[in-house]
């Protein structure tokens, strides 16, 4: 009965994964859709990116429920229980990568319908760096590496140097011609979204970290003042820090 108990608690787990890689690819596709839309003036593929958003939320409240079912049925501690409680945290932020993604679609549609303002070129440039951010990140939520997950958090600062380079770009048209205001500030609205969507990845990246060696590299000010968070069971204090699948 033990072996067939802690069996069926490693296919929960294991299924959790396969929920949140099932929202993360979904949240990649629906980035990657919506940039076509934009760059080819789809409008039909943008909508279809709207749609796709309910799919993204009943998705979202199906991880939740998981999650709250192992807490309290399992009763997890150690490893397992930082992995449910990462799992808790990453829905969300896939979730919303989700709504940006849909906001990108919106501003998609909204430029289709005017003549082109520049060509696009840092935009999809964002795209494919934020976009390759959260799968990074859900990389290594998979194979619990702390090292890949500190790679997404050294990733950030060149999306953020887009947004600035594209926002002054932007912002010439905009002196130059008031006509181009309406189309440059939605151009600027979809650059900050990819923004966003770089900080929620590295947002996963730090619960990563915080799965895999129970230490949070959040706020590093608030950490100084209050003293480190250490969520290592009496087991895990002796053997040190890692992500072991060992289950408690």
């Amino acid at each position: 009965m033990s072996q067939h108990t802690s069996r069926h608690y490693e296919q929960e787990l294991q299924a959790l994964k396969e929920r949140i890689l099932l929202l993360g690819g979904m949240v990649e596709q629906m980035i990657d859709r919506a940039m076509k839309a934009l760059v080819q003036r789809d409008s039909p593929l943008a909508r279809a990116v709207i749609d796709d958003d309910a799919k993204v939320d009943a998705a979202e409240l199906e991880v939740d429920h998981l999650c709250l079912s192992l807490l309290a049925l399992r009763q997890p501690a150690a490893s397992d229980l930082r992995f449910i409680a990462t799992a808790l945290k990453i829905v969300t932020d896939l979730e919303r990568i989700g709504d940006l993604a849909v906001n990108i679609a919106e501003r998609a549609i909204e430029l289709n319908e005017e003549p082109p303002l520049k060509p696009y070129i840092d935009v999809p440039r964002m795209a494919a760096l934020a976009s390759g951010m959260v799968r990074q990140a859900l990389d290594a939520f998979v194979s619990r590496d702390p090292a890949q997950a500190r790679g997404v958090l050294g990733s950030d600062a060149a999306v953020d140097a887009l947004n600035v380079q594209l926002f002054r770009e932007l912002l010439t048209y905009m002196i130059e011609e008031p006509k181009n205001v309406t189309r440059a500030l939605r151009i600027t609205f979809i650059a900050k979204y990819l923004e966003r969507v770089a900080d929620h990845a590295t947002n996963i990246a730090q619960m990563v970290i915080f799965m895999c060696e129970g230490r949070d590299v959040r706020h590093p000010g608030a950490r100084a003042s209050q003293g480190e968070y250490r969520a290592y069971s009496t087991e895990e204090q002796r053997s040190g820090p890692g992500c072991s699948d060992r289950r408690t």
